[in-house]
Formats: C-alpha cells, sequence, structure tokens
C-alpha cells in the first residue's frame, strides 16, 4: 500500500487528483500540499520519521508550474535526499518530459489525469517501491553530521562548527571552510549537542563556546565574536552565556 503525497497550486486540480489516489485499492493513504514549499516541509517530516514512521511517503504526485518553488525544482532538491520517496509528475504542460525522467521520474502523467492513466501510474510506483533494496539504517556518529550537497552526501565534524543559524525547519551550519543547510531544526541541534558546548544565545543562534573570542557590552547590549563573526545575544540567554564563559575561563 502506498502513502502518497499530491502537490498542486490549483485547488480544483489538487482535489479531483487525491479523489482518484484515495479511490486507487493500492494507496492507503493521500493527502494534498498546495504548494512546493509545504511540500517540502511535509516530505521532511516523512524523512524523519523514517520509512515505516507514522509520517512516511512513499510518492510525490507532483505539478510543474507552481509559484515560488516549482515541481521540477522541487523534485531537484529531493535527488540530493538519501532516501527520497518517488516522483511522479502531473502537469498540463508536455515540454518538460526529458527534464522529468533526467531527475529519474516514475511517470509523467498529463492534464486532464485519466482514471486509468493516474492507475497505471500507482502501479509503477507499487512495483517500485516493492522492488528498492533495502538501504541499511546506521547510527549517527555523534562526532559527525552528514550534509548534502549536489549530490554527495560529506561528513562535517561537529568540533569545527562555530555556530548554527535557524532558517525555519532548517539549520545552517558554520564552519571556517564554508557553510551548509541541513534539514535539522535548531532546537533538535540544541539539545543534540548541549553537551558537547554549544549554547543558545538568540532564538535564531546556537553557538559552541570554545569559538567565542570576545564578550561585547554596548550600550545594555550584549554580543559575541565567532571567528570574526558578530553575533547577538538576547537578553534572556546574556546571564546564562556570561556564568558558562566564566566557568570555562576559571576551570
Amino acid at each position: 500500500m502506498l502513502r502518497a503525497l499530491a502537490v498542486d497550486d490549483e485547488q480544483p486540480s489538487l482535489e479531483e487528483l487525491l479523489y482518484l489516489l484515495n479511490a486507487d485499492p493500492r494507496v492507503s493513504s493521500a493527502e494534498g500540499a498546495s504548494d512546493a514549499t509545504e511540500a517540502l516541509r511535509r516530505i521532511n517530516r516523512a524523512l524523519e520519521s523514517g520509512p515505516d514512521g507514522p509520517e512516511a511517503i512513499d510518492v510525490v504526485f507532483l505539478d510543474i508550474h507552481m509559484p515560488g518553488l516549482d515541481g521540477l525544482d522541487l523534485a531537484r532538491l529531493l535527488t540530493g535526499f538519501a532516501q527520497p520517496p518517488l516522483v511522479v509528475f502531473v502537469t498540463a504542460h508536455e515540454g518538460f518530459a526529458v527534464q522529468a525522467f533526467d531527475l529519474k521520474a516514475v511517470d509523467y502523467v498529463l492534464k486532464p489525469v485519466r482514471r486509468e492513466r493516474l492507475a497505471e501510474a500507482v502501479r509503477r510506483a507499487a512495483q517500485l517501491r516493492d522492488t528498492a533494496p533495502l538501504i541499511p539504517v546506521h547510527e549517527p556518529d555523534p562526532d559527525h553530521i552528514s550534509v548534502e550537497l549536489g549530490g554527495v552526501t560529506r561528513f562535517v565534524a561537529v568540533e569545527d562548527i562555530t555556530h548554527a543559524e535557524a532558517h525555519g525547519d532548517y539549520a545552517r551550519l558554520h564552519t571556517a571552510q564554508g557553510n551548509h543547510l541541513v534539514r535539522i531544526p535548531l532546537s533538535t541541534l540544541e539539545e543534540r549537542w548541549r553537551s558537547r558546548g554549544f549554547v543558545r544565545i538568540h532564538r535564531r543562534h546556537l553557538v559552541a563556546l570554545r569559538h567565542i573570542g570576545e564578550l561585547r557590552l554596548d550600550a545594555g547590549t550584549v554580543s559575541v565574536l565567532v571567528d570574526s563573526v558578530e553575533l547577538q545575544v538576547s537578553r534572556r540567554h546574556a546571564r546564562e552565556l556570561r556564568d558558562l564563559l566564566l566557568r570555562r575561563t576559571t576551570s
């Protein structure tokens, strides 16, 4: 049984697609998203849930022309994921088929969607899902964090990270060599790395204490210098930060 996500910015098209998917006996659940950004958030939750988790998604039925990120943009992002869902394009435009299959799409369904044609796309997705090789799941390495760049997974040492910056459901990790965007909320990193000397200094920033070079006080505001980058410290975090830095220098 497939768990499906349908993505289309036109509500009537989305409702029709969901109706057809829910009527297919090979689909156990189908939910909708009205744009690629909403879909990406939903897919992130699915990946965090794991392939057998309650939030899992097996296949995305994806429109191409949408405001902001279009369907091809979203599909390109998914190719960088370690275990992305399958993609079926559902579109009124014939001219993007070559690009779609370059992105490893399962199928390319033209609107208006016919029940029989969509059923064939569902059959292909179900067959691919059932025959996909199992990927072993490894325990996370506490000393490194995996980042994806151009479809390649790399491992960044946690001790090299100077600070992390919140970007919605993502976090941008800063190192002396560059920065990396990861699909992990800053609150999760804060909990995971608290014992490794990271401290929250602002709702947007998590900082490694060992990389703080200066604590600055100016007209009632507090900031820190982290490898030549000045970061604001919020009032609610200022006292805790000063205490931590004091204990660190006297220990």
